[in-house]
């Protein structure tokens, strides 16, 4: 028998595969075996099954989505075999061996030998080869080919893995556990009045919990761990005592006196408040985990700990079990008040009810993408150490999409080179392979300057990396060409870019008059159309740049007209067009740099890198407010754009800046005329008979022209790229195509 079928039935009897799996079946392949393991999740429950706890299970990845992902994964379970199972480095598989199955061979020889270790002989699994085994190694040649092309694993393979979701789900209904009503009394019973009790009870048990934890556990801890420990491990735990206090009492409050009449409103009330789970929940596994911790090194505190326990609840539940309990607290609220609901009969306390459950639904949806999104930033961060020279935090560039080996080449140069790529909401990280696991950063591409173009592989359709589309320059200076090995992964990386390029400039962003980017929210904000959350810790949902309205993506068509644009909506009527450039230019947002700053104090992580700023410098702002303390500006002196405390800036007096670049009234012929003797970059703003703008420029000795559109109270000079003023296009247009150089009436020397 071949040795790769010879694995395949060892993982069945390790019970890892089951056996049913394909590998069994008569036309099985190699790549069927390749394909199962290839994201590590099985191979690291196989050690857990042969060696209990020899691999954390959270430490893993259990629904891989992203290349790194899966090879942290592997490493994972490379880095046990030595450390748990004695197995030497030469007889490892590396872990591109596996993932992109370069050297299959080489992973069964490491599986054959991890059979025959003592740990897995001691388990009774007969080890293997056992048998003569046939001749397979042509069989290995190709396979990388294959793999991609393989039907995706159904979710059964993976029933054998110890999942922790629902850690602490017996303990929270152990302690929640109401008293049933007596035997005689079960059918006369008010289901709603069951309800409501079974509401009050389980809240003064938690309540209970809470104060348990703190009174028999955190104060007599506090002796034998430091202050630092003590925050680690309970959180915010005290602050969540202290709401649920309150909550307790006015819940009891209303059920004894009001007859639980507004019941929905102490749940509408509480929803902000209870959002302190988000913190909580993000957090209590690194709580645990710092928990088991501190116990294995200090024998003292794992006494003092036991103790605790037997005072708390006579041993029946440990710390670390009771730290699972609030997770599964604030996630019952919802289902509570939804059996409320169905048996409440008066249909405006119905209606109001159906509020309050909407409002907890609210918020165990946030408190689950406020994990969601921790666990991202954790991910975020595993890929920002592996790439050896990127300085930015890669969490300003959104949430990642897909990662993966691509080849790229530049419309210019045409030459392919092999790369890997991380995709995010607002940016292609372009990387080259190390050695190791290290990564080298060499190009950033901002996908708010390009636009996607699919390209048919037509009759080169069935060979290897010619399946490709282009990411092109809006401003038609150039582009990129991507190409991908099947024609699968071509379309999964296709269909990421357009949910990127989607995030980032949604279909509804100009609605009613607003210019909704992608934001970032320091305080808790709701959406301005369905009243709900949003949700996250970092870039939650969009924010109109004008009247600062926040709002889902789903709702952006929704909300109401934008207060700050009034004064321009509707048609733009043809005035003296002088005062009217002259007037939008002032209207630029520009300021002088009055104090130092070289980067101290950093912006918030979630606001972007620093902005370099020197004393005569002029910034070009693009997000500034009165009442927050860092704006977002371009520095014209250097180029480039970062956040600076606004304190370090005052209004930029302008001199005359419409004379320079304003031609006036002029048609296409006038403005080729004035510009026919000027030098390549010269160009001008000029007004159509219309009441239209224009851009005219001189470009390897011909003169061209761009459109510049008005609607909704913005410019644009494409589809895709608005401005909030016409010399905001102009001085945009001079940073993007660097054939714009020179005003017309000024000297031609370059402007910043």
């Amino acid at each position: 028998m071949e040795l790769w079928r010879q694995c395949a039935g060892w993982l069945i009897q390790c019970r890892v595969l089951p056996e049913n799996h394909r590998v069994t079946w008569d036309n099985a392949q190699v790549c069927d075996l390749a394909h199962a393991l290839r994201d590590g999740v099985l191979l690291c429950q196989l050690l857990n099954n042969l060696l209990p706890q020899s691999v954390n299970l959270r430490q893993i990845n259990l629904r891989p989505q992203m290349s790194q992902h899966s090879l942290k994964n592997i490493r994972t379970f490379l880095c046990a075999c030595q450390e748990k199972f004695g197995m030497k480095k030469n007889e490892l598989f590396e872990a591109f061996d596996l993932f992109d199955v370069r050297d299959f061979a080489k992973v069964i020889d490491t599986l054959s030998i991890l059979s025959q270790t003592p740990l897995a002989l001691q388990r009774g699994f007969r080890p293997f080869p056992d048998e003569a085994c046939v001749g397979d190694d042509d069989i290995y040649t190709g396979l990388s080919d294959q793999i991609d092309d393989t039907v995706e694993e159904d979710d059964d393979l993976y029933d054998c893995v110890e999942e922790d979701e629902n850690e602490g789900d017996d303990i929270y209904e152990d302690l929640m556990r109401t008293e049933e009503p007596e035997t005689q009394q079960k059918v006369e019973v008010d289901k709603r009045s069951c309800c409501l009790q079974e509401l009050r009870q389980t809240e003064e048990k938690y309540t209970n919990t809470l104060e348990s934890i703190l009174q028999h556990f955190l104060k007599p801890l506090q002796p034998f761990l430091q202050p630092v420990d003590i925050e680690n491990i309970f959180i915010n735990i005290q602050d969540l005592a202290k709401t649920h206090r309150s909550l307790l009492h006015e819940l009891q409050e209303s059920m004894l006196h009001s007859r639980a009449e507004n019941l929905h409103q102490i749940f509408i009330d509480y929803k902000e408040r209870l959002l302190l789970y988000g913190r909580y929940c993000s957090q209590v596994e690194a709580a645990t985990k710092h928990l088991d911790k501190i116990t294995s090194m200090h024998e003292d505190v794992k006494m003092k700990l036991e103790e605790c326990s037997m005072r708390a609840n006579s041993g029946r539940f440990s710390l670390r079990d009771l730290l699972m309990v609030p997770m599964q607290r604030v996630l019952k609220y919802h289902l509570l008040l939804q059996e409320l609901v169905k048996h409440t009969v008066d249909q405006q306390e119905k209606e109001n009810l159906r509020t309050a459950l909407d409002a907890m639904r609210d918020l165990a949806q946030c408190v689950n993408e406020v994990k969601r999104d921790n666990e991202i930033i954790r991910q975020i961060t595993t890929f920002q150490l592996c790439i050896e020279n990127m300085s930015l935090s890669l969490a300003l560039y959104g949430r990642p999409k897909i990662d993966g080996e691509f080849k790229i080449c530049n419309l210019e140069k045409k030459s392919k080179q092999d790369r890997y790529g991380f995709l995010f909401d607002k940016a292609l990280l372009v990387c080259k392979k190390r050695s190791g696991e290290s990564l080298e950063l060499k190009e950033l591409i901002e996908l708010q300057h390009y636009q996607l173009r699919d390209e048919p592989s037509g009759e080169k359709d069935s060979k290897k990396w010619t399946h490709t589309f282009l990411l092109m320059d809006l401003y038609g200076q150039g582009g990129y060409d991507l190409f991908f090995k099947t024609r699968e992964l071509k379309k999964k990386w296709l269909e990421q870019f357009e949910m990127a390029l989607s995030n980032m400039c949604p279909e509804n962003s100009t609605a009613n008059g607003h210019d909704f980017q992608m934001h970032c929210f320091e305080d808790t904000t709701s959406c301005k159309a369905c009243r709900m959350l949003l949700r996250g810790i970092f870039f939650q949902g969009y924010r109109c740049s004008r009247c600062r309205m926040a709002a889902h993506k789903e709702c952006l068509g929704r909300v109401p007209a934008c207060g700050r644009n009034s004064e321009l909506s509707g048609t733009l009527k043809k005035v003296c067009a002088s005062k009217l450039f002259m007037s939008l230019t002032f209207c630029l947002p520009k300021m002088e740099v009055c104090v130092d700053y070289y980067g101290l104090p950093p912006p918030p992580l979630e606001f972007g890198q620093p902005l370099l700023l020197s004393v005569g410098d002029t910034v070009e702002l693009t997000r500034a407010e009165v009442d927050l303390q860092w704006w977002e500006g371009r520095n014209l002196t250097i180029g480039e754009v970062g956040w600076f405390p606004c304190s370090k800036v005052h209004p930029f007096v302008p001199v005359n800046p419409s004379d320079v670049r304003f031609a006036g009234n002029m048609d296409r012929a006038g403005a080729k005329t004035l510009l026919m003797t000027r030098s390549d970059g010269t160009f001008l703003v000029r007004q159509k008979d219309a009441g239209e703008f224009a851009i005219s420029l001189k470009f390897s000795m011909d003169t061209r022209h761009i459109k510049v559109t008005y609607s909704e109270g913005l410019y644009r000079i494409n589809e895709k790229k608005t401005f909030k003023g016409l010399l905001v296009s102009v001085v945009n247009v001079s940073f993007k195509m660097l054939s714009l150089q020179f005003p017309f009436n000024s000297r031609e020397a370059k402007i910043n």
